[in-house]
Formats: C-alpha cells, structure tokens, sequence
C-alpha cells in the first residue's frame, strides 16, 4: 500500500487504491481514494474491522515497511481494536512473494493499465469490482509491483 504518481498523467484525477488480501479465501477488499495518507489508511483499516470483527478473530495484516505503515497517526485506531487489529511488518528488503496483495496490484496494473484514463468513475469501478472477484492464488509470484495508483 503505497502512493505513486506517474508525471504523463497532465490532466483529471489521480486515484489510489488501498487492498488487502484475505489468507484462505484469497478474497480481495479494496478501497478507491482520491489520495492515500495516513487518514486513508484508518478509514480502510475501519472497514475491514467492520467486517471481520463480526467473526470474533484476530485481524493481522501483512505489510511491508513503508511509513505509511508504520506512521504515529494510526496508533489510535490500533488501540480502538483493543489489540484485535494489528500489522505483521515483513523484514526489510524482502521478496514481494511473501505478501499476497501484490500478485493482484500487478496482474490489475497490467490489465487495467497503470495511468489510464476512464471515461468515468463507473468504468473504474466495475474493472476494479471484477479483478477484486478473481483467485489470487492464481496469479503468477513473480515480478510483483507495490503499488495501484490509477
């Protein structure tokens, strides 16, 4: 999860998307934003608990280390969750295969198209709500991208 932007983008909007994957079901849950920061994160940290709180589990999320992740500003939604949400930081400078987000950010950025522009948010959202249905575990490991920033 991280924000990039791509300088051939001169004119409308820049949308980053926000997801995780879930161990198992290989489910996918993302979210659209106009930007991701740290007040993003709490929002879509916010609506993964609304669903999975419901099942009494812990949630544990696998991410790598970038600030965002480990930014002060997200301190107080970990502690609303009571020790119930947590992150699990890969080690540094590890491979991409470790984390299964990242097969889905790349198969979308190649079928999508990384800068691409839609004609409206409806398109967008209809190509992101098909990729979100597909198998991870079916996506190929290897040359994995970090980010989906359409």
């Amino acid at each position: 999860m991280q924000y990039r932007s791509w300088s051939r983008i001169t004119s409308g909007v820049l949308l980053s998307v926000i997801g995780a994957v879930q161990y198992g079901t290989s489910k996918v849950f993302y979210k659209i934003v106009p930007h991701f920061d740290a007040q993003e994160l709490r929002q879509y940290l916010h609506q993964v608990m609304a669903t999975f709180s419901k099942t009494g589990k812990d949630v544990v999320m696998v991410v790598d280390r970038s600030g965002i992740h480990r930014a002060h500003k997200l301190d107080t939604t970990f502690d609303h969750y009571h020790g119930t949400l947590r992150f699990h930081f890969l080690p540094a400078h590890c491979g991409h295969h470790l984390n299964p987000i990242e097969g889905f950010w790349r198969v979308m950025k190649d079928a999508i198209g990384a800068g691409r522009c839609f004609a409206d948010l409806h398109l967008l959202y209809a190509l992101l709500t098909a990729f979100a249905e597909m198998d991870i575990r079916s996506v190929p490991a290897k040359n994995h991208l970090k980010a989906a920033c359409l």
